[in-house]
């Protein structure tokens, strides 16, 4: 375990030698990455805000239930009493079909037509408020709710959530993809990288081979040297993205105010930055091994 431990304190140690010995291909490479990493990591806090500012600016989606015209108040009584012992439920409301024809008789250029109705056309009604408001969870409790005795139809006011959360899985996959690609481009910087360090300490390679190094012991400060480059980067992408949030969050805050919405600007928190930390660090060693690999294949070929 310490020998373990000594080859891994040497190869770090060679490693951040070999980063200082070129601080400006360090620099260039750290903000090739920084600026890979950035561009997922943003979008993924933006995205976060936008699905918190679009719930908090629209109304919570409600259902709707219609009694049955000639349903009496027991009948009313029963589905009050189901919807008060129903878990699923945030609140109800109930709507008594007298208040609705009122209500309808005061709308503009409809009085006349309400009065001349032999008798009153609306139902009794609850509006119910859901905990869960997710599309799946809304249809599942409409289909319980509209099995209700003397319940004539349910509405369900999900539309907003159906394009809400297909706006949002729209940019989850296209943030996925985007990671996706400037992470290949990540592994390819780190990969011309440590092709040049091996070019460059050929000749040491091969004079440790001859002495009988095995080839995890030539692999370990490369990839230390590829994480440490990949971890670098991260971190300027971590700051970036941080740096850019704190900038925008008066303004944005300041904006919300404007249209009365309680919204502050969420930062990256802690699992999201080691996510991105560890992500950058893997990507870095990712194209180490790559980049390694294939020059040990080669040289025991030949």
């Amino acid at each position: 375990m310490k020998t373990w431990l000594a080859h891994h304190r040497h190869a770090l140690a060679l490693a951040l030698r070999r980063l200082a010995q070129a601080p400006l291909n360090t620099l260039l490479s750290m903000l090739a990455i920084g600026v890979a990493l950035a561009l997922p990591a943003g979008g993924q806090m933006l995205l976060g805000n936008a699905a918190q500012l679009a719930r908090n600016a629209a109304a919570q989606p409600q259902i709707s239930l219609f009694l049955a015209l000639d349903a009496d108040a027991r009948a009313v009584g029963a589905v009050e009493a189901a919807l008060k012992a129903h878990p699923a439920l945030r609140s109800y409301r109930y709507l008594p079909r007298e208040q609705t024809r009122q209500r309808m008789r005061s709308a503009e250029g409809l009085g006349d037509v309400i009065d001349a109705l032999p008798e009153n056309p609306f139902p009794d009604a609850f509006a119910v408020l859901p905990r869960d408001d997710s599309p799946a969870a809304m249809e599942t409790l409409a289909g319980e709710l509209a099995r209700l005795p003397r319940v004539e139809h349910v509405q369900l006011d999900s539309a907003w959530v159906r394009r809400l959360d297909a706006l949002l899985r729209l940019g989850r996959g296209s943030l996925a993809l985007l990671t996706l690609l400037l992470g290949v481009g990540l592994v390819a910087i780190t990969f011309n990288t440590i092709r040049l360090q091996v070019l460059t300490q050929r000749a040491e390679i091969e004079v440790s081979r001859l002495l009988g190094a095995t080839d995890a012991f030539i692999r370990r400060p490369f990839h230390w040297f590829g994480v440490l480059q990949g971890l670098a980067g991260g971190l300027l992408a971590w700051a970036m993205v941080q740096g850019a949030a704190l900038a925008l969050r008066g303004p944005i805050a300041e904006l919300a105010q404007l249209y009365s919405l309680n919204f502050t600007l969420r930062l990256l928190n802690g699992w999201e930055s080691l996510a991105l930390l560890v992500l950058a660090a893997a990507l870095g060693w990712l194209g180490a091994a790559l980049s390694l690999g294939q020059f040990l294949n080669r040289a025991t070929s030949n």
